[in-house]
């Protein structure tokens, strides 16, 4: 078939082509539709595959590419039959019609074709090629600014043990992933949203098994939810995470906006210094279809790179953020001399980077002329950011006079994994209707797990609300004028403005001496009974 040929049939069968795909993929999900626990339970049986050979946070690394790597090429596949379906054995025509795809999948570096040759020596060498085949042929997709998203990981490396035991257990990887279970083809798992799920799945189960330094790329979905309902963020926002982790945080504001506006229209940026992190953002954007965003690698505070065409700080409608907690060696000793001026209402403790993170958030927020609703920011901070003195006080202060803050909330302890101490939620405004701030307890807000607590909708909903209200609430709530804050010192503890103690109920002592004394002639009467039965038994 000629080129003519080719483009008058691609163009006038484009849309029957994909309505009929649509059509064997919809009758084929009715016959064989997989479940996420299914999926779930046969991800983490592949880890089987590593545990006692390598740690969680080194193995979760090529768990989760290889699930990459297994459902491109499954939606490849699928595509690739629904074609077949239309136009019977015209490989041309299908090859030209899958480069309308969101992604481009090169034959060689199928998952099916590394499958295919796992007997064969080589597999490591081979799993590295077709992800570096996958990048090439997506260009900026799966790369920025020249790096790889693939770069820090690698497939063929001693880590694994020697070539044999190597290619043994990467042979046991592919065939784990060919289990009939982890068929991930669109025509099998329907609308669900499998791939996100299993991913947020085996993120979540890494950092709850990796201590603290797996806690560093993840934020517990619930958390997240609750941060993008408080910004509730909007069509046409840009939303910036400075220390977005594997970016779980940035897509849960994206799907408030697709959920509540029916719109895709806003740009997702972020900031990661740790380079394997930052590879499973990319991917996890990339999986989620999520192609408008700009996701940084390196140090948000000694080397910021989200810049705009002046070089100075990008501003965006909103920044949010889990950064970790009073991170030692944070950059002091270059903050006072800073180019962009972050540091100007005072320089953060040496061996405590919570208020650095703050600062630089607080400088990348829009202008309140600049922004629909105004720049606004929500962040979560250890409860020290709200009462340590000395540089913290000077600077929680300025901030509080420049009346930026805007709430503060008390969250449960056990949320966040790698630490079982309570956080606070932080929101910050340029734009506020008055000079108060409203502190919320929500630290009994929680469903217990087994090691984790747990935020239910519930719980989300009754802060939300409260958040929206903005009013007192016994117990739970309450609206502090600048004033007040002022006399407390500027400490926002919130025990300082929430009183949440119960009284204990008053006791009536004449009660409790009438229901004594009604006891002591029950007693009374039961040893008579009791001396009785012993006298008739012959015992004095």
């Amino acid at each position: 078939m000629n080129d003519t040929a080719l483009s008058k049939k691609n163009n006038s069968n484009q849309g029957s082509a994909l309505s009929a795909a649509d059509r064997v993929r919809k009758e084929q999900v009715s016959q064989d539709q997989v479940s996420q626990e299914q999926v779930n339970k046969a991800l983490w049986n592949a880890c089987d595959t590593f545990r006692g050979t390598i740690s969680a946070d080194t193995y979760k690394d090529f768990i989760l590419t290889m699930l990459f790597l297994k459902y491109i090429s499954d939606v490849w596949q699928d595509h690739y039959d629904g074609y077949q379906a239309e136009y019977g054995d015209e490989p041309e025509l299908i090859e030209e019609m899958l480069k309308n795809e969101r992604f481009v999948l090169p034959r060689d570096a199928s998952f099916y074709a590394l499958w295919n040759r796992r007997h064969e020596p080589g597999n490591g060498e081979r799993i590295d090629q077709a992800l570096h085949s996958i990048e090439e042929a997506n260009g900026t997709k799966l790369k920025d600014a020249g790096k790889s998203v693939f770069q820090d990981i690698s497939f063929n490396t001693d880590r694994l043990g020697e070539e044999k035991q190597k290619n043994t257990i990467l042979r046991h990887l592919l065939e784990d992933f060919a289990k009939p279970e982890l068929n991930l083809k669109p025509s099998r798992v329907g609308t669900l949203d499998v791939i996100g799920n299993a991913y947020e799945y085996l993120i979540k189960n890494f950092a709850a098994s990796g201590g603290q330094k797996a806690g560093e790329f993840y934020t517990p979905p619930e958390v997240s939810d609750l941060m993008a309902e408080l910004l509730e963020p909007q069509p046409g926002d840009s939303i910036c995470d400075p220390a977005c982790g594997s970016a779980s945080l940035l897509m849960k504001c994206a799907n408030k906006i697709r959920h509540y506006h029916d719109s895709k229209q806003y740009a997702l940026y972020g900031q990661e210094a740790i380079g394997s992190t930052w590879s499973l953002a990319k991917m996890n954007m990339f999986l989620h279809g999520e192609d408008n965003h700009k996701i940084e690698w390196g140090d948000t505070i000694r080397n910021p790179k989200l810049l705009d065409n002046n070089g100075q700080l990008m501003q965006f409608d909103i920044v949010t953020a889990n950064p970790p907690f009073s991170l030692d060696k944070w950059g002091h000793e270059d903050a006072a001399s800073d180019k962009f001026g972050r540091f100007k209402r005072g320089v953060p403790p040496k061996t405590k980077g919570d208020y650095a993170f703050i600062l630089h958030m607080i400088d990348t927020l829009k202008p309140a002329s600049s922004s629909k609703l105004g720049g606004r920011m929500g962040v979560v901070v250890p409860h020290g950011v709200l009462f340590r003195g000395s540089s913290e006080g000077k600077i929680r202060k300025q901030l509080i006079d420049e009346n930026l803050l805007d709430a503060v909330i008390g969250l449960p302890e056990k949320l966040f994994y790698g630490t079982g101490i309570p956080a606070a939620i932080l929101i910050f405004k340029k734009q506020k209707v008055d000079d108060k701030v409203l502190f919320i307890d929500a630290s009994r807000e929680f469903k217990a797990g087994k090691n984790q607590n747990l935020l239910a909708e519930a719980n989300i909903q009754k802060i939300v609300a409260s958040y929206r209200n903005g009013d007192t609430v016994d117990k739970y709530a309450y609206l502090a004028s600048l004033k007040e804050i002022q006399d407390n010192d500027y400490n926002l503890n919130i025990p300082r403005y929430v009183d949440t103690f119960e009284e204990e109920e008053e006791i009536d002592l004449l009660a409790v001496r009438a229901e004594r004394l009604q006891l002591q002639t029950q007693l009374t009467e039961l040893e008579t009974e009791m001396a009785k039965y012993l006298k008739e038994l012959g015992y004095e």
